[in-house]
């Protein structure tokens, strides 16, 4: 199978790029635009592959998308170019407008121009699998509810409601024209190749370096955490075994507060890293309380018996596995973290990051 996979370089989407190169015999087009998330370094081990190609490409350039089809004849398509960072899209919302929902309806027409010429078994068996979020949802009231497959969409954020959009957007592509398409929304991703502005990431990387670890409010903001190798094996399930039309709900039974998950990265890098930075005692003594974020959603959590049921699919590992694991790639890897932090791997300078979201 040939898949063509937007958003390759990013941090979900690499972890696929990399799961499929290494245990299938699929062939991947990667195609990311390459912003400032977007990052090659994150499939060094698979780039040399006669099974990849990258292209850099932006999903809202129809002619470049039209020349990706007919070059590479892909036979799914697994979209997740996205923007994602919720405090990004507060700041600065016209970007996650622009590539969330412009950039989903230019790949589908681009998607739906190609399939129109298909025929046969070539046609039958073509899929459009859309990786979306469970922040489409928007918030659970209850401590015991989940998100599932049919939970009504509530954005709270610009990030949210243009992921929401998306989702509708594919849809409707199925409705209206057919097109073969599946839908996934999963919950927070973590583990390695980790952009550093994201929670876990970030406070590892701050508390070795000595820094404070910037909680949102009081720090019971609750999330499903999934480890992004699961939700690659995941993911890849749904493009080869999934139903079209169906939606599958990914999750990793993982409901932890972020404060929660803050202190056991404190307790492991205790373990891990006992060398600490001058002047820090214990890593916890870093966690600092900062002004919450405006529409912070409380609580985040999925339903994932849907897929498990129909599809066998169930997490391999536990959070505390997961992140172990996380926290050791990070301590091993300061290389390919140091080049985000100084943006040398874009050729340009990021700075470093200080906000403490999801």
């Amino acid at each position: 199978m040939k898949v063509l996979i937007t958003g390759g370089a990013g941090f979900i989407g690499s972890a696929v790029v990399r799961h499929i190169i290494e245990n299938t015999n699929d062939t991947v087009i990667n195609v990311d635009k390459l912003t400032y998330a977007g990052n090659l370094e994150s499939l060094l081990s698979v780039s040399v592959s006669n099974r990849y190609t990258f292209e850099q490409v932006d999903i809202c350039d129809r002619v470049a998308l039209d020349r990706l089809f007919e070059q590479y004849q892909p036979d799914a398509v697994m979209h997740l170019a996205a923007q994602s960072h919720v405090d990004r899209s507060i700041d600065g919302p016209a970007a996650f407008i622009e590539t969330n929902i412009v950039g989903t309806y230019t790949l589908l027409e681009a998607t739906r121009s190609y399939w129109n010429k298909l025929s046969g078994e070539s046609k039958k068996a073509f899929r459009f699998h859309h990786i979306s979020t469970d922040e489409v949802y928007g918030d659970l009231a209850g401590t015991d509810d989940l998100f599932t497959e049919t939970t009504p969409y509530e954005p709270s954020s610009p990030y949210s409601a243009s992921k929401a959009s998306s989702d509708h957007l594919v849809r409707a592509w199925l409705r209206t024209y057919d097109l073969p398409t599946i839908v996934t929304n999963c919950s927070n991703n973590y583990g390695p190749y980790h952009f550093p502005e994201k929670l876990i990431p970030l406070m590892i990387l701050n508390a070795i370096k000595g820094k404070q670890l910037p909680v949102y409010g009081n720090g019971m903001q609750v999330r499903d955490w999934l480890f992004v190798e699961d939700h690659a094996q995941a993911l890849y399930k749904v493009v080869t075994e999934g139903e079209v039309g169906e939606t599958y709900n990914i999750g990793g039974h993982n409901e932890k507060a972020n404060i929660e998950v803050v202190k056991t990265i404190c307790e492991l890098l205790e373990e891990l890293a006992p060398n600490k930075p001058e002047g820090v005692t214990q890593y916890s003594d870093l966690i600092t309380y900062v002004t919450d974020r405006p529409g912070h959603d409380v609580r985040y959590a999925i339903d994932a018996s849907k897929i498990e049921r129909e599809l066998g699919w169930k997490p391999e590992g536990t959070f505390e596995t997961g992140l172990r694991k996380t926290v050791e790639w990070y301590l091993e890897n300061k290389e390919w973290w140091s080049r985000v932090l100084n943006g040398s791997y874009a050729g340009e300078r990021l700075g470093t990051p200080t906000e403490g979201a999801k």
